[in-house]
């Protein structure tokens, strides 16, 4: 009896995860109302709907939201870069030389702000290598401002007009704009990671090159931009969320787990010099949220067909990146660790060796936890594929809103507006 019960309870979950609108992965693939269409009456559709009421945003957050705002900010370090570049040498030739104070020598101190910091002495320029170092969090601070602002002026002056342009209606703007841009970014970081992988001992996940000849903290430039320019991305994510500047989803505390994760696993791996690890990582999650993300504009535009060949892609793309190659991944955690050399396997920080015995744990239990959030998303994709496959029972479902029902007036005909006054 508890059995049926506990099994009954978790059929009720999963159903409520599959037909709830708002839900960020299952929500945009429930039926849309046609575009231009109107919304068929509905006898049980609430009289008072709760409508979302934005959150004051405190003036030092203004950046975050308004792309004005973060474009000033952003500006700051450039103009006291080029101030520095054109008049500290005047003021260098100006002062005697026995000043000891100031020098021509002294490196912009603006440019740590968003360009690389931290080159490894060398003679040799054409390979240029970088390693981690303070400066990196200025770095990163910049990038959340940059990132605020990119997918802030995208949302406002490309996707929203683009979403008005093909008919869809004002409560879904939101959500419309944000596929996009993650489409966007996903699309141009998975083709980064790739190029950046082509570069690397890591070519095509050989995964033993992980730990071979480890610490690997000498990065190319291309791949440190790439990881501390993700690193500010998914934390720009995280304050969006955790300060509730956007309208809230019913999944709040799966997305809110998922971004701690994959910072932690960010975080750790550039801290431990796993960055080899970490690009693979990258890619196989970059890629399929994409393919994901062009899914949901598709089904936003009722684009139909398209939509079905789409979404039958990316669950191939996502089957083979987030979880074949993720668990690549994962076996080399645990059974090619001991790969790496015996004078590394030891925590020297100033040798930049932290691999020691117990550190094998703590590399796959992220990676682990990673992979269970996927899997309980991929479960959730079965069963959309599975129930566009088998009914349509979900055409019924008011699903053309996947918020929570506002704006619903605007979608009523003219004679069920007129019977509700």
């Amino acid at each position: 009896m508890v059995k049926r019960k506990a099994s009954t309870s978790m059929i009720t979950v999963l159903r409520n995860f599959e037909q709830d609108p708002a839900h960020h992965l299952a929500g945009p693939f429930l039926p849309q109302t046609p575009i231009g269409s109107l919304t068929p009456e509905r006898s049980n559709s609430p009289d008072i709907r709760r409508r979302h009421q934005p959150r004051a945003v405190d003036p030092f957050l203004r950046w975050a939201v308004v792309p004005v705002a973060s474009l000033k900010v952003l500006l700051v370090p450039i103009i006291l870069y080029a101030n520095w570049e054109f008049v500290y040498p005047i003021l260098a030739q100006s002062i005697p030389r026995g000043n000891t104070y100031l020098s021509s020598d002294i490196p912009n101190p603006f440019a740590q702000f968003f360009l690389l910091s931290h080159p490894v002495p060398s003679l040799d320029e054409e390979n240029l290598r970088y390693q981690k170092g303070w400066s990196d969090l200025l770095f990163i601070a910049y990038y959340v401002v940059f990132w605020s602002f990119i997918r802030q002026s995208l949302s406002f002056y490309v996707f929203q007009p683009m979403a008005r342009y093909f008919g869809i209606r004002k409560h879904k703007l939101d959500r419309f704009a944000e596929q996009g841009y993650a489409m966007l970014y996903f699309g141009i970081m998975g083709a980064w990671g790739y190029r950046i992988m082509g570069q690397l001992p890591t070519w095509w996940y050989r995964t033993e090159a992980f730990w071979i000849d480890y610490p690997h903290w000498n990065m190319i430039p291309e791949l440190k931009r790439y990881y501390l320019m993700h690193m500010a991305y998914w934390i720009q994510q995280l304050l969006v969320l955790v300060l509730g500047l956007e309208k809230p989803r019913q999944d709040y505390y799966e997305l809110v787990a998922h971004h701690i994760v994959t910072i932690w696993l960010v975080g750790w791996s550039y801290l431990i010099n796993l960055t080899l690890i970490g690009n693979a990582v990258y890619m196989s999650m970059d890629i399929p949220d994409a393919f994901f993300a062009f899914s949901k504009l598709l089904n936003y535009l009722r684009a139909e067909r398209a939509k079905v060949v789409s979404f039958i892609i990316f669950i191939f793309i996502w089957t083979y990146f987030r979880h074949i190659l993720n668990f690549y991944i994962l076996y080399s955690v645990w059974f090619e660790y001991d790969l790496i050399p015996d004078s590394s396997k030891v925590w020297i920080w100033t040798n930049g060796t932290y691999l020691n015995w117990w550190m094998k744990y703590q590399v796959f239990t992220p990676l682990l936890l990673l992979q269970f959030l996927n899997l309980f998303w991929y479960f959730l994709i079965m069963r959309v594929l599975r129930r566009a496959i088998v009914g349509s029972e979900v055409d019924d479902v008011r699903s053309d809103d996947e918020d929570d029902g506002e704006d619903e007036d605007e979608d009523k005909p003219l004679s069920q507006s007129k019977k509700d006054k």
